[in-house]
């Protein structure tokens, strides 16, 4: 029988949670209440592979899991069983592997992972266990505390190393066979029985035929094996990941309505920015000239990123209809193709095609000096046949695997796959930038997606994961860059095209199905960000400037000394156990209980304590190589340095407390006990130092009219910030765009700062607030984050000695004031380091003059304390 929880606490002190209500919603509510901690433990962080950065969402999902293993709340129920429901490309096996890890600490050393496909078990094989692997998930050497894990693959549970993680990978097809036919070797049920296992559950919806069909659970199904595996051990867990889940079947939802702990799908996904962009090129083009228009537009994704020193080689997919006959047809027309192109080929298309991007695509090759004939040549060379692969038979999928998983290494030459159905789940190429239909026939009824445009909007999906990059100050590598700058030509490197007929009813019925699956939003608007010609006119746009900082990587060349870390001087602690004790009866009248005597002290210098222990604690602590130490404290020449120097741990004391006859002949085991206690010490305030990046503290010059342009944004229609408050800013002089599209806060701010226009004239003339629409950043002094001011005010002092005060200003709801607190500590930061000074640039004989202040948050609802801080930074 389960146990569960009947009653019990809320989630959240808001209300209890709902009978209908799905257990994502109430959490979703505890989150944006802030009574979710968010706090992602070192080891994990720590034991994780260093290359990829846990995004906010995947923090999301950790805190959640911490919160509902932790605490109680109506309906949660042992065994414990959660799902995450998370969208395609999200990084669900990331999760997975910080999941084994906070469950290893927690006591946990088995693991059962299991999905339905051969495939997928043999990629997530190579994650989790592959330190040779692009995608290996873990830190190669796994510690915890001084001991170092290894992850393990084992077959079953039996004789297992407890020290070890052990993960025993299968399909659900065979753990269903090995554990209801008798196998050597296989595991059994006494091995769930026996252990407390933790099962690890990928593309779990293929589990719920018992569910779907409404089967009893101890029927002979993959379900009822889970079901019956899992509830051996009320210690096991349950944890469920998959993309998608059926919340419109009435069972599944009464079955998971208390186990999805998170919601995060392809919608919300594509909306924060973490995937491609679908784009569906549509042209009345034969097939052949379909095909030559995607190679070209594969080839100048190319030729982008090679000019922004992005390392791409972007795939193309050639998908046929149904049979693999119609695949190896289309593949060996494909080499026809390529063997015989030649530069007509080429202009062909730039002289018939009318599609913008296609003719953006010429423009660039043209102003880059690359020309048809040269075209030509290169995609001769790109796709020439050694370059292009089939996946259409197992066996053919078999041999090519590897290429197949590994499309992103840079050794990997392979620039077109052809398929008909083999690529669906667990395919998770990033660099999949166009998708060519090689089929003209629609299985629609009655206006209605069928089937095919169904697969084929779910393998859109598929193929739209982000490819990572970085440019100039656009430092967000998962995350679109140019939704507000939609003319950029590297705009198209954030986008998958599906080439394929100008059949207006299909690309109707393929819209819907996108829409369907969250890889496009039908209330998208297109808007325009122009600059008022009056402000184009101006002196001002055309000689002024503004000034921003630098992120630059952290060296830590300023640190000289244990202090310039954050570690205090503060004497460490160490207790050695004396065996003192007392007795009394507590509830005696008297109120007489022994008190035990206190503790003897005696302090220690560092250098008073043997070298050899000192050695041999830093030796126990993998924080300490002499490479990190050299890493974080850069003018140390050698560990004798850093063991004896004052500044670092020679003028440490630690302070022991315990019997006097201890203390008098303190033995080596209390000394090595008591060191490493404090180099932990020393390794938890230094941790909280360390950052990759920092701001400069040097700000320079750029022109204005190099960094305000006028840009394409893309928003949602009906959102507050579609909304662009036109007819009140069209007629502000001092308001430089037509349009403010930004958040109800924003506005409110701009029509406050209306009505000080005539106080601010007084004093000022050259009066220009501008919004910055993702134009540039600022960096934070002490980490290098980036901060994106929503305005930044120009005043220019009257009287002709053209001092212009710069002024960053952040309009912030109260519910937000908290979560970037930082971000108003940057800005007095930046006004403290400013004060008095004046940044100086000549330009010919004139010399500009600008002062740098950063005010505190505005907020609508305490604008009066925002306007007492301005006019105190501007002398009103």
């Amino acid at each position: 029988m389960k146990r569960a929880v009947d009653g019990g606490q809320d989630i959240a002190p808001s209300g209890r949670v709902m009978s209908d209500k799905f257990l994502y919603e109430t959490l979703d509510s505890a989150s944006e209440l802030g009574f979710l901690k968010k706090e992602i433990p070192s080891y994990l962080k720590d034991n994780l592979n260093p290359g990829f950065e846990l995004r906010p969402y995947q923090v999301e999902s950790f805190a959640r899991f911490f919160h509902c293993l932790d605490k109680d709340f109506p309906g949660k129920e042992w065994p414990l069983h959660f799902l995450f429901n998370m969208a395609t490309g999200s990084g669900k096996t990331l999760i997975m592997a910080g999941l084994i890890l906070y469950l290893y600490e927690k006591g946990y050393r088995n693991f059962l992972f299991f999905v339905n496909s051969t495939n997928i078990i043999e990629k997530t094989r190579d994650n989790f266990l592959n330190p040779l692997s692009s995608k290996f998930l873990f830190k190669e050497n796994i510690r915890f505390d001084a001991k170092r894990v290894s992850v393990t693959p084992v077959v079953n549970f039996e004789g297992i190393n407890e020290n070890d993680i052990n993960i025993c990978f299968t399909t659900i097809q065979k753990l269903h066979s090995d554990l209801t036919t008798e196998k050597e070797n296989a595991v059994t049920y006494e091995d769930f029985k026996d252990n407390k296992i933790v099962l690890l559950a990928d593309e779990a919806h293929h589990i719920n035929v018992g569910t779907k069909s409404q089967q009893d659970f101890e029927e002979l199904n993959w379900e009822g094996t889970v079901r019956r595996i899992f509830e051996q051990n009320e210690d096991n867990l349950l944890l469920e990941f998959t993309a998608t889940l059926d919340y419109a079947h009435q069972s599944i939802v009464e079955k998971y309505r208390n186990k999805v702990i998170y919601r995060y799908d392809l919608r919300q996904f594509r909306n924060d920015g973490y995937s491609k962009d679908v784009c569906i090129v549509q042209a009345d083009f034969e097939e052949k000239e379909r095909i030559m228009q995607a190679l070209i537009l594969s080839q100048y994704k190319q030729e982008v990123a090679a000019k922004h020193h992005i390392n791409l080689k972007p795939v193309i997919l050639f998908k046929a209809q149904k049979t693999i006959a119609q695949s190896q047809q289309n593949k060996a027309n494909f080499h026809q193709l390529i063997e015989n192109l030649i530069e007509d080929d080429v202009e062909r298309i730039r002289d018939k095609s009318d599609i913008p991007l296609v003719k953006r695509a010429f423009e660039f090759f043209e102003s880059n000096g690359i020309t048809p004939t040269q075209l030509a040549e290169r995609l001769r060379r790109e796709f020439e046949e050694r370059r292009c692969i089939s996946v259409n038979e197992e066996r053919e999928k078999e041999v090519q695997q590897i290429l197949l998983n590994t499309l992103e290494d840079k050794d990997n030459r392979i620039r077109a796959v052809f398929a008909v159905q083999k690529l669906n789940e667990g395919w998770d190429v990033l660099n999949l930038f166009d998708i060519v239909r090689c089929y003209t026939t629609r299985d629609s009824k009655a206006g209605k997606p069928g089937k095919t445009t169904t697969a084929e909007a779910q393998l859109i999906g598929r193929g739209a994961r982000y490819f990572p990059f970085v440019t100039g100050e656009q430092n967000d590598r998962f995350r679109r860059k140019f939704d507000s700058s939609l003319a950029d030509e590297m705009r198209v490197l954030e986008e998958l095209h599906y080439h394929s007929i100008n059949d207006s009813r299909y690309i109707a019925e393929l819209r819907t199905a996108l829409i369907n699956e969250g890889m496009m939003d039908e209330r998208e608007v297109i808007k325009p960000l122009q600059l008022k010609d009056s402000f184009k006119g101006a002196e001002f746009y055309k000689r002024g400037l503004l000034y921003i900082n630098e992120r630059v990587k952290n060296n830590y060349g300023y640190v000289r000394s244990l202090s310039d870390m954050g570690v205090s001087k503060k004497n460490y602690a160490h207790k050695i156990a004396s065996g003192r004790g007392a007795t009394g009866t507590l509830l005696d009248d008297n109120e007489k209980v022994g008190r035990v005597a206190e503790a003897a002290q005696k302090d220690m210098k560092i250098t008073e304590i043997p070298r050899h222990i000192v050695c041999s604690a830093i030796a126990r602590q993998p924080f300490f190589t002499f490479r990190s130490i050299k890493q974080y404290f850069p003018h140390v020449a050698s560990v004798r340095e850093f063991v004896e120097a004052d500044d670092y741990l020679g003028g440490l004391e630690i302070t022991f407390l315990g019997d006097l006859i201890e203390l008098d002949g303190l033995s080596n085991k209390a000394q090595l006990d008591a060191m490493i206690g404090l180099l932990g010490q020393i390794e938890l305030e230094v941790r909280k130092s360390i950052t990759e990046y920092r701001g400069t503290e040097d700000f320079k010059s750029n022109a204005v009219s190099s960094i305000f342009s006028e840009k394409v944004l893309k928003l949602i229609k009906g959102s507050e910030r579609a909304n662009g408050d036109e007819q009140f800013v069209s007629d502000k002089g001092w308001y430089v765009f037509n349009a403010n599209y930004g958040t109800k806060e924003e506005k409110a701010f701009v029509r406050m700062f209306s009505r000080q226009m005539d106080t601010l004239k007084e004093n000022y003339d050259g009066i220009y607030l501008v919004r910055n629409e993702r134009h540039f950043k600022i960096f934070n002094f002490s980490d290098g984050r980036a901060f994106e001011p929503d305005f930044v005010l120009f005043l220019r002092e009257k009287g002709g000695n053209m001092l212009t005060y710069q002024i960053f200003i952040e309009p912030k709801g109260k519910h937000l004031k908290e979560h970037d607190n930082w971000k108003q500590e940057f800005l007095e930061n930046i006004t403290e380091k400013f004060k008095g000074k004046i940044l100086t640039f000549k330009i010919e004989r004139e010399t500009q003059k600008y002062r740098l202040i950063g005010v505190p948050f505005y907020n609508n609802e305490d604008e009066n304390q925002f306007k007492g801080s301005l006019y105190e930074v501007v002398g009103n």
